[in-house]
């Protein structure tokens, strides 16, 4: 039977975010014509918003500054780090993965993009088989007026709108506290600076990253849909075909010759979803459009799901509009410490988000966990940044998010915390930090909890005593920065069923699948790096298949609709 099309590309990519563009690019390097739909007003996704680094083992920086690495070495630690977390992180994908970073790197570097090195980022197992410093990378501040009028309908206003780097966070949290914190400071301040008396409007983090993906496709003048989701793939003899999108002028029915890509993140913002896979809402830092929609057309495909009950969890604020702020470096700096409600610690304070995360959620399960309180003494408060009070200190005191008493006591009563418990933890912690060493949980003792540390408190950076009064107590709640769980794929990118068999014309990455990176985080850029590496591999596999397939639908061409 023949189809009826009101549109034809070679490759329809869903998602506008670090996924969705990188396959996008990588299409059209190849010779083919891509077509990308974003579901919301807004492009971008929760890349934009996030810090924008990448997880990069063995990329060309690395030899440039001289740091060691191999895929051996990388493909060791991954295991190390990550286990046996099922299909999702196959060997063969594992390998896909590391093999693919230096080519992934160097076509985007020749498209234009400015790679900088993280060089002190370790990973988050760094004393781990084949753990290293200096993974990570991210891309230079980029000035938004490249874009034009396009940038506004960008999801930047979302984020910081400054020139801020991977590598400026963790010594800018401690800018006026020690002496390199000051010059990372100064530094970051007079990069600001530059930019404005140059009349440019540089973002970094995630910003930076995404617009100069963007860039890439506005030069290689592949088209960009907004408020066009898809909404349903259309299969012909087991094949992915193409798609139904719904635009604002009503459903368009596009062909894709050699694949869809879907690449539209994860579920964090659907509620729904997150009560029957997570058991609890999300206070998620991920973006509006976070629906679930790609992974739902995704099923209704043949796809398989998996690793749905879990996400890139952390700790976070919540705030009083109803949001929440992620939380990183407030929990691993000294003179603090996080207590359950019966005010007791129970993990180390500084370990990777996402280890903060599971643990918090595990520990709720016989004892009441979720709201925890960071408390902290003045030093603390005086010495560090602590960025969710920046959001509204004011309003998160008269809320009872934000609790200060003079002594430890009156801060237990106010918290409805045995003062006893509380003072019993406090004491046994104190003395840990006048040890150096954290009997109980093992804080401080890598590099990566260091680097979110104070190397001006001796004996050990993470770990300074509660002793000086007035004392603040912070609500924390489970936080996450997107979802883990979704389309199972293969090392090409290809969706799978539940019998383990592509289905041919169908690619997924980024957020819409099973994470290749297990149930962990092994470094600094672990959900951005992989969603862009398969998102390239899924466009090279579209690209090789796509010269066997015949034309054999009948287009009815359409006017194309507008870029925004």
């Amino acid at each position: 039977m023949t189809a009826h099309w009101d549109r034809e590309v070679d490759v329809l990519v869903a998602g506008s975010g670090a996924a969705g563009l990188t396959a996008a690019i990588t299409a059209a390097d190849a010779g083919l014509t891509a077509l990308i739909v974003e579901s919301t007003g807004r492009w971008g996704g929760t890349t934009m918003l996030s810090g924008g680094g990448l997880w990069m083992p063995n990329n060309p920086l690395m030899k440039k500054l001289g740091i060691q690495d191999s895929r051996a070495d990388a493909l060791a630690y991954l295991a190390a780090a990550i286990g046996d977390a099922g299909p999702a992180s196959s060997i063969e994908r594992r390998e896909a993965f590391v093999d693919a970073v230096p080519r992934v790197f160097g076509l985007l570097a020749g498209l234009g993009v400015r790679w900088c090195a993280a060089k002190d980022y370790p990973d988050y197992y760094p004393d781990r088989p084949g753990g290293r410093v200096g993974r990570g990378i991210e891309v230079q501040p980029f000035d938004a007026k490249r874009l034009g009028d396009w940038v506004k309908s960008s999801r930047a206003d979302e984020g910081i709108p400054a020139p801020l780097k991977t590598d400026d966070v963790w010594l800018l949290s401690r800018a006026w506290s020690t002496p390199s914190g000051f010059v990372r400071g100064a530094r970051f301040v007079f990069r600001t600076l530059g930019g404005i008396v140059t009349g440019k409007r540089l973002h970094g983090l995630g910003g930076a990253l995404v617009m100069s993906l963007m860039e890439i496709v506005r030069r290689q003048g592949t088209e960009v849909l907004l408020d066009s989701p898809v909404t349903e793939l259309v299969l012909e003899d087991g094949r992915v075909v193409g798609a139904i999108v719904t635009t604002p002028a009503g459903p368009v029915r596009i062909r894709a010759r050699a694949g869809v890509v879907l690449g539209a993140g994860g579920f964090a913002q659907n509620q729904e979803w997150r009560q029957k896979y997570h058991g609890m809402p999300g206070n998620s830092s991920a973006a509006a459009g976070d629906q679930g929609t790609a992974i739902d057309v995704g099923v209704k495909a043949g796809g398989a799901l998996a690793m749905m009950d879990d996400a890139w969890w952390g700790s976070a604020v919540p705030m009083v509009d109803g949001t929440a702020q992620f939380m990183l470096s407030e929990r691993s700096m000294p003179f603090g410490i996080i207590v359950d409600q019966a005010g007791s610690r129970y993990t180390n304070e500084s370990q990777s988000y996402i280890d903060f995360g599971h643990d918090m959620i595990e520990h709720h399960r016989h004892t009441p966990t979720i709201p925890s309180w960071l408390i902290v003494d003045v030093r603390h408060r005086r010495r560090y940044l602590f960025s969710p009070l920046l959001m509204g200190g004011k309003a998160l005191r008269a809320n009872g998010i934000v609790v200060t008493a003079d002594t430890l006591e009156e801060l237990a009563g106010r918290l409805n915390i045995d003062p006893g418990a509380l003072l019993a933890t406090v004491e046994r912690f104190n003395g840990f930090a006048r040890s150096g060493v954290d009997l109980d949980f093992g804080r401080g003792r890598t590099v990566y909890d260091n680097y979110y540390g104070d190397p001006s408190v001796k004996p050990n950076p993470n770990l300074g005593p509660l002793e000086k009064g007035p004392f603040t107590a912070v609500k924390v709640v489970p936080g996450d920065l997107g979802t883990k769980g979704g389309l199972l794929t293969d090392e090409n990118g290809q969706v799978l069923t539940e019998a383990g068999v592509p289905i041919p014309g169908l690619y997924a990455a980024g957020n819409t699948t099973a994470s290749v990176m297990g149930h962990t985080y092994p470094g600094p850029g672990s959900t951005i790096a992989p969603a862009m590496v398969f998102g390239y591999l899924a466009a090279l596999h579209a690209a090789a298949t796509s010269v066997s397939i015949t034309p054999a639908e009948t287009v009815i061409p359409k006017e194309k609709e507008p870029l925004a």
